[in-house]
């Protein structure tokens, strides 16, 4: 076995599916706001737009996509960002983007060589570290907090580091604060980006999911060469279960990595595909989702100020990022709110220096948010 995958913990989404499983197997209400699947239907026409596209003959889908799905991931990046790609030279359909930011290292990581890093920002969604792991690739994380308000800043980093990099992840908006970055900092990047050579990848998979400020950014808006974005339906088209996504950016890396997915056979069947297609071409069901998601905010943001927790960031996202009172830890915490039904995932989980906060997933209806905050201990 792989020496240095033995020392990851439990994939933390496993473990929060077992609190769950634990507290309904005591004939108790669950109110789980551990892993980001929301309990809201998938909309009426996304699912009537897969079953009409179920063919008569079932066969293997193409690699790039089919190019209706393409297409309309270009309309709606031009729609949404001002972006213009090219649909057949610069987007790839992914299997939802967790496995296209696992797969990515394996692909443009040499090992060995003197281009062996794959950098991300910590607290971090854990496939970019699994990912690195499972391509033999060395990992460098960037402890991010509130001292620099969960902003990667290229400039706060060792040369030596930024040398070393194959890979930068950058994830905004952020998972699990929900922080967004500055243009500024996206800028600094793609300029970093070209100074040292390394491959810009933006996980962009919240970024239509804004309660406060200005909409988030795309990091193809400030740059195209050597740069891939990875979107996803998972959240704002309540799809987590049809596994569907995009890469989309450099068309020379496009190019590259299209060549190689052929052989993972990580592609969305082609009746997921059809619905993908409408899910990106329709607006109107992302801005129901997101009027749902901000009124189950609502009731945690008022439930954290009664209980004395404080909230960063979390403008954006599905999250809520919480910090613990003084001398309270995450495990803890997180024990005695499972004594009341409640599921949280330990900041721990995000990575290093995590144990003052919790992450909350928008994920029960507005009526179990409001019972869970009822439930919530008081102190």
């Amino acid at each position: 076995m792989n020496e240095r995958l033995q020392s990851l913990p439990t994939y933390p989404m496993v473990q929060l599916t077992s609190w769950s499983q634990e507290i309904a197997a005591r004939g108790e209400t669950v109110y789980d706001f551990g892993t980001g699947d929301p309990h809201e239907p998938t909309p009426k026409i996304l699912r009537q737009a897969m079953i009409d596209g179920v063919d008569e003959i079932s066969q293997y889908p193409a690699t790039p996509g089919t190019p209706g799905l393409r297409t309309a991931v270009a309309d709606y990046m031009s729609r949404r960002f001002g972006v213009a790609l090219d649909p057949d030279q610069e987007v790839l359909a992914s299997y939802g983007s967790k496995e296209a930011l696992f797969h990515l290292p394996m692909t443009f990581v040499q090992i060995p060589s003197e281009k062996d890093l794959v950098l991300y920002g910590e607290p971090a969604y854990p496939v970019y570290e699994i990912g690195a792991l499972f391509a033999e690739a060395w990992t460098y994380s960037v402890q991010l907090g509130p001292h620099n308000d969960y902003a990667m800043d290229p400039d706060s980093l060792p040369d030596s580091v930024l040398k070393r990099a194959a890979i930068v992840y950058l994830n905004y908006p952020h998972n699990p604060s929900g922080h967004k970055l500055s243009d500024e900092l996206y800028k600094r990047w793609v300029e970093v980006r070209a100074e040292y050579g390394f491959i810009l990848v933006s996980d962009e998979c919240y970024v239509d999911l804004n309660y406060e400020g200005d909409p988030p950014r795309s990091l193809l808006e400030f740059g195209r060469e050597g740069c891939l974005v990875m979107h996803s339906l998972s959240k704002r088209s309540g799809m987590t279960g049809y596994r569907s996504g995009f890469i989309a950016g450099d068309a020379d890396l496009i190019g590259k990595y299209r060549c190689f997915r052929a052989s993972m056979g990580m592609v969305p069947q082609t009746f997921v595909q059809a619905a993908a297609e409408l899910a990106w071409t329709d607006t109107q069901h992302v801005e129901d989702r997101l009027a749902v998601f901000a009124a189950k905010r609502e009731v945690l943001l008022q439930m954290a100020k009664d209980r004395g927790l404080k909230v960063h960031g979390s403008q954006a996202g599905l999250y809520l990022w919480l910090e613990l009172p003084a001398g309270t830890g995450d495990l803890d915490y997180a024990s005695r709110l499972r004594d009341n039904g409640i599921v949280v995932a330990p900041g721990s989980f995000f990575g290093k220096g995590q144990d003052r906060f919790i992450r909350l997933a928008l994920v029960p209806t507005v009526a179990e948010c409001r019972a869970a905050a009822d439930a919530w201990p008081k102190a």
